[in-house]
């Protein structure tokens, strides 16, 4: 079984955190690209759907970035994800691909439905204060070992 997001999803989940990460100042895209490894001519396509969902604000000019419109605690991973993601359909059946069938749903049908409510509220109980502040320890943990220092997130 395949659990995975889109690269345009995946992408904007990276952007995000880096935009938790930082606190409330400005990232610019190409700051977000290196730190998060995100192909530079893509992600202004990204940034402007997590604008569109007002869980990015944007800011034009030389000294101009984006950063995260709310508080990162306000904001969870589902919030992220349905900004790029299409909603998978309900009634699509998982062994057939398409509806269940006419008289009724199919026999695993309650069983995926079970477990995709459950995955859908995990991510909505992850907020990317979270996800941040585990990326910050992982970073500073690392640069521990080698000498240099972490980010401090501002």
């Amino acid at each position: 079984m395949r659990l995975e997001l889109t690269r345009r999803g995946d992408y904007a989940v990276r952007a995000a955190v880096a935009l938790a990460a930082n606190g409330t100042g400005l990232l610019s895209t190409r700051r977000i690209a290196a730190e998060m490894q995100i192909p530079p001519r893509f992600l202004p396509q990204v940034m402007g759907d997590l604008v569109r969902a007002d869980l990015v604000v944007g800011q034009t000019g030389r000294s101009g970035g984006y950063r995260l419109a709310r508080p990162a605690v306000e904001i969870s991973l589902l919030d992220v994800m349905r900004a790029t993601e299409r909603e998978p359909l309900e009634r699509t059946c998982i062994l057939r691909g398409g509806p269940c069938e006419p008289e009724g749903r199919c026999d695993v049908h309650d069983v995926f439905s079970q477990a995709r409510d459950a995955l859908l509220r995990s991510l909505a109980a992850a907020d990317l204060a979270q996800v941040a502040e585990s990326r910050l320890r992982r970073l500073a943990a690392a640069t521990a070992g080698s000498g240099e220092t972490a980010p401090t997130g501002t």
